[in-house]
């Protein structure tokens, strides 16, 4: 199986070309690779791994072809060779699919020299040298250097060779640029000089967000057109971010896009596992249908850049599987033709052949839950890449706390609200939406009053789309309560108390109150609400002989209230999200899996019972359910690389019978055998008695 070409019914160089392409091999040389490297060894890799479609350097940056493009540069190493075109053959002769590559984001000196206008100027009126190799020059990525020059190479490209689509990377541009041309176009457009900052309070960052959607936008329709127009199956592939489907316009993408790339390429830093999933869910929170594919490097992603080093087997395998879990394609990528350390050859091969056992069954099944986090791309689309990892601490920390609660979840973008896609779920999380339009609001309650339920925690529409101030949260009267004092914080030594007998402040057993927030909102619940918690007023932290409390609990610091139509409302005023991410604490995750439990108002479809951390994924097609558990317990899953795996087991997993539907047979798809069940209370119980990395279990039904 392993050697296994791709199957010659494979659809090649037809316009749906893409939706058979499910396993990628990236390769980006180096400069001297035409001397160096092997193309028949990356021939052989192809096959050994499965890979179905290829992605390889073509140009921009450094050209490994023959270009004729004036100031296209040519590696200096290729003589006669061309070793793009040697790899393009040696692909299509396996009936692979085919996508060049290119890198726009820097050019040499005779190119920056004969257009100076190409390269990006700083605030300071200096034209920009490459910051990790200053001998080259950075590009404006909205100069003629793309709108121009760039269409000649992709013109060569798409007539020269056999190839389905051109992949660009780094090619949205490094920040603000402050050349002339920008400045007189972004003038122009917005009425502002370029901005200085990135606060959200500076109107003139704002309109540069809006400015650069545009610009780039354009960019994506012209490249792809010049493609068409030479080759109709051929497409333009952005290299996105999960966090790119906010930076562009919507329509565009559904319109260019076939399908979407996720340059996420491993952790860094201190990071869970489960975030390569978390692209998955977040790119099928806009675009449901679309196929995606999430690129992993074989080597660590720290910021020292050891591109050309190797991480650990097991680290490879997670973040993959990781991706599989939650409905990504695998792709993996080397940085360097040249293959010193094979060591990441065989984790590759056995995550690509694990996708390839599970893949009939994920073709055949969507994604289903009933539970799902809002994407709150109306807030987050105003941040640069800095301020939004602080502003999505919020999702992060209900994500990570509903992976501990084994809820299966998704996500749900706020840009695609419609009434069709909120029904999918029984109850919608917003951990901090702060921008949320007045239609968006009215959605939101027309969806409770339809039996949908919310929790809502911080300040999640208290500012209006273009991010600014409301004096009444927008939501205020659906959850239940009016505000009496903004945001405040960050605040020390805070506390929530107990208060009442209610689902939500059960399991805390032994305590009468449990920390609460760092930024804390006054409101005061409205008739109708319960109040499971409330605030214990502020006292001090220093010195010890002053810590206690003078005052009773007073304030509602959660709030439940029950709706005439069925749905419920849970509102949380204060940043419980964020600082559960920060500080991981237990009663934190308890009170966000109470809040949710209660709100969806029944027993979970699916429940995992055993000792492990598992990320879970359901999908449904016609005829069965396929639930993905994939074993994330580690010492090593906050904090990579992972070293070896920590087997876990026996788990019983728990999935309610469909209404109208009766149980055939169970399977384990990584191995094909049929599972022993039991039935039970409209339920079925099946135990997996040691689970390694990732299966997936098939329930047939009739």
């Amino acid at each position: 199986m392993l050697d296994a070409a791709p199957s010659s019914s494979t659809p090649l160089r037809t316009p749906d070309w893409y939706r058979s392409a499910t396993r990628w091999t990236q390769l980006t040389l180096a400069e001297d690779d035409p001397v160096k490297f092997d193309p028949q060894q990356w021939i052989d890799i192809f096959k050994r791994t499965q890979s179905n479609a290829t992605c390889i350097s073509a140009g921009g940056y450094v050209a490994y072809y023959p270009s004729k493009v004036p100031l296209h540069y040519v590696s200096k190493f290729i003589g006669d060779s061309d070793p793009f075109g040697t790899l393009v053959e040696g692909a299509r002769g396996l009936n692979m699919h085919v996508m060049a590559r290119v890198d726009p984001h820097a050019i040499h000196t005779d190119a920056a020299d004969a257009h100076p206008e190409w390269v990006m100027v700083d605030r300071d009126g200096n034209r920009m040298r490459h910051w990790a190799y200053p001998d080259v020059w950075v590009t404006c990525a909205y100069s003629d250097y793309n709108f121009k020059f760039m269409p000649e190479v992709l013109r060569e490209l798409t007539t020269n060779y056999d190839i389905d689509a051109i992949f660009a990377n780094r090619w949205q541009g490094h920040g603000v640029c402050y050349c002339d041309a920008c400045r007189t176009d972004f003038k122009a457009a917005s009425g502002h000089d370029l901005p200085l900052t990135n606060s959200l309070e500076d109107p003139a960052w704002l309109a540069w967000g809006a400015w650069r959607r545009t610009k780039l936008s354009r960019l994506v329709v012209e490249w792809d057109q010049v493609m068409k127009a030479i080759k109709p199956h051929t497409s333009f592939i952005p290299n996105m971010g999960s966090v790119s489907l906010m930076e562009f316009d919507l329509d565009m993408i559904e319109k260019y896009c076939p399908f979407l790339c996720v340059d996420d390429q491993g952790r860094h830093g201190t990071e869970p596992v489960w975030k390569s999933g978390r692209n998955g869910k977040r790119m099928r929170a806009t675009f449901q249908d679309r196929p995606a594919i999430l690129i992993t490097s074989i080597g660590p992603e720290e910021a020292y850049r050891w591109k050309d080093a190797v991480t650990t087997g097991p680290e490879i395998r997670a973040w993959m599987d990781s991706g599989t879990t939650q409905g990504l394609l695998p792709w993996f990528t080397k940085f360097n033709g040249v293959v010193p350390d094979a060591r990441w050859i065989e984790p590759v091969a056995e995550s690509f052949d694990l996708h390839a056992r599970l893949e009939p069954a994920l073709a055949a099944t969507q994604p289903v839950a009933e539970i799902a986090i809002l994407d709150p791309t109306t807030t987050l689309r105003h941040h640069d890449h800095a301020s939004r990892r602080v502003a999505e601490a919020h999702d992060m920390g209900f994500y990570h706390a509903l992976v501990e609660a084994r809820l299966p979840f998704e996500m749900l973008s706020d840009a695609v609200m419609t009434p069709e896609r909120m029904d999918q779920f029984k109850v919608l999380i917003l951990a901090n939406s702060t921008c949320l339009s007045e239609a968006q609001a009215e959605g939101l309650a027309a969806y409770v009053a339809r039996g949908g339920s919310l929790v809502v925690a911080h300040e999640s529409g208290y500012r209006t789309p273009d991010n600014q101030p409301r004096d009444t949260p927008v939501m205020a009267d659906l959850l239940g309560y009016r505000l009496t004092r903004p945001a405040r914080g960050p605040v020390k030594n805070t506390y929530v108390a107990l208060n009442g007998d209610h689902p939500i402040n059960q399991g805390f057993d032994g305590a009468a109150r449990i920390m609460g927030g760092t930024h804390l909102i006054g409101v005061e619940a409205v008739d109708g609400s319960e109040q499971p918690f409330l605030f214990v007023p502020d006292f001090p932290d220093l010195p010890m002989e002053e810590v206690y409390p003078r005052e009773e609990p007073r304030g509602a610091a959660v709030i439940a209230r029950q709706h005439p139509g069925g749905g419920r409302t849970v509102y949380i005023p204060w940043n419980i999200g964020a600082i559960f991410w920060e500080v991981f604490a237990g009663d934190h995750a308890r009170l966000i899996a109470n809040s949710v439990r209660w709100a969806l108002g029944k027993r979970s479809d699916v429940e995992v019972e055993g000792q492990a951390v598992v990320d879970l994924s359901v999908r449904e097609g016609e005829g069965s359910t396929v639930v993905l558990v994939n074993n994330i317990t580690n010492p090593m899953m906050m904090k990579g690389p992972i070293r070896e795996v920590y087997p876990v087991g026996p788990l019983t997993l728990s999935l309610a019978v469909p209404a109208g539907r009766e149980l055939r047979a169970v399977e384990r798809l990584s191995t094909g055998e049929d599972l022993d069940f039991a039935l039970a209370d409209g339920r079925v119980r099946v135990s997996i008695a040691q689970l390694e990395t990732l299966d997936a279990i098939q329930f047939h039904w009739s």
